[in-house]
């Protein structure tokens, strides 16, 4: 590996450019610190293996979750009782940026199910409790989570085609096809989002399902890169027996569910996308002072000052927009308004602070030598992961109308 792709601990000031980190609790800085060498000195510089997939990218993930199990560092947001530290979203989601700041942080240190384990936590069957959750915590069975299918919108889950019918001895059989499912090839259980008993259009009738990969009648159709990356999958069912205790909640209540896990899921996106869009801007700075031309260093122009300005301040702009949501999240508050804002803030300003740090870094920044064009992919996809841009601009502007009537006021509600 060229020593230049990626950067060290010692070469990144994490924080010395007034990057706005918020307020860090006592209890969470020392922890914050040692997350982050974690992933800067031991996740990055894998990378590349990690990147590739394959038996050397198993063998590496398998190397770095000893590591952060014998650090102590493994599995900090999952349940206690499941194996995991039980550290709360108002403390992890200062460590969570940290770890995010490597696509593969949150798999190496053991936080990427937490979305499943919480789920299965609170809506699985006993006997699936008892089954998997200390082993998916453990990282001994991973997971993933399909909803998305070709030629149905994203957006609109009461088209889902997939459906499983009931069969005489109180099961089910899943019958249709997935796409876009992350982790997929590697994945020992999948929860499926299906209609039940070929009902038509609509919501009512949605389950999720879970199934084992080792189950007659799935199968792992095709790797889909995204941008020249892996790491995405089709995947299909046909004829795949679901017992009974595997339906995830009741019957009819997965978008219920499903809403429970998006928005948390989009919290934690976010923070890991504030993470890698310091790592970028970090990239840009140390670019800017290093290299130099005839007429002097890079950071002595005034085009790249007002590209490093820029970075900054959508970096420090969004932050908390971010950490609000989380905030809200964690007090059981409605976050739905705060987490659509951040969502789209920090897709946007993740796709913007890459793309600068490639401008600054000119050919450099296209080729294998950095992580920007990894960062820069990264960026362009969250504008579409979760729900697209357009999807949260609408159920914001919607949700904030609503507060709106009108009568002869002409000073809005509340102000």
């Amino acid at each position: 590996m060229n020593p230049g792709q990626h950067l060290s601990a010692a070469d990144a000031p994490l924080g010395s450019a007034g990057l706005g980190q918020p307020d860090c609790p006592p209890e969470a800085e020392a922890l914050r610190g040692r997350v982050r060498a974690f992933v800067r000195e031991r996740v990055m510089p894998c990378e590349p293996v990690l990147d590739a997939g394959g038996d050397a990218a198993r063998t590496a993930l398998r190397g770095l979750q000893a590591e952060a199990k014998r650090e102590g560092l493994w599995a900090l947001p999952l349940p206690e009782e499941y194996g995991g530290q039980g550290l709360g979203l108002p403390l992890y989601a200062h460590i969570a940026e940290a770890e995010g700041a490597s696509d593969h942080g949150p798999a190496a240190l053991g936080s990427a199910p937490l979305l499943d384990v919480q789920m299965l936590a609170r809506h699985a069957d006993d006997t699936v409790r008892k089954s998997f959750l200390r082993r998916i915590t453990g990282g001994e069975v991973r997971t993933c989570y399909a909803m998305t299918e070709p030629e149905t919108p994203g957006t609109d889950p009461g088209l889902t085609a997939t459906r499983a019918e009931s069969d005489i001895a109180g099961g089910w059989v899943l019958h249709g096809r997935k796409w876009f499912i992350s982790g997929a090839g590697e994945a020992d259980l999948i929860t499926v989002l299906a209609r039940v008993d070929d009902e038509g259009p609509g919501t009512d009738s949605l389950s999720l399902f879970l199934v084992p990969a080792s189950a007659p009648g799935f199968t792992v159709v095709r790797e889909l890169p995204v941008l020249g990356a892996g790491g995405q999958w089709e995947i299909a069912f046909d004829g795949v027996a679901v017992p009974p205790e595997h339906v995830v909640g009741a019957p009819g209540q997965a978008l219920r569910i499903a809403g429970e896990r998006l928005v948390l899921g989009r919290v934690l996106r976010c923070l890991r996308w504030l993470g890698q869009a310091e790592r970028a801007f970090d990239l840009m700075c140390l670019r800017a002072r290093s290299r130099g031309q005839s007429a002097g260093p890079l950071a002595d122009r005034q085009l790249v000052q007002q590209m490093v300005f820029d970075s900054l301040l959508a970096i420090r702009t969004t932050r908390p927009l971010v950490h609000e949501a989380a905030a809200r999240l964690a007090a059981g508050e409605d976050a739905r308004l705060e987490t659509g804002l951040a969502k789209v803030a920090a897709a946007r300003m993740l796709q913007q602070v890459a793309d600068a740090a490639i401008q600054v870094h000119g050919a450099a920044g296209l080729g294998p030598d950095t992580a920007l064009p990894g960062l820069f992919r990264t960026g362009r996809t969250a504008r579409l992961l979760d729900g697209p841009d357009e999807l949260h601009i609408t159920a914001v502007a919607r949700r904030v109308l609503r507060g709106y009537s009108v009568t002869s006021r002409t000073d809005p509600p509340g102000r």
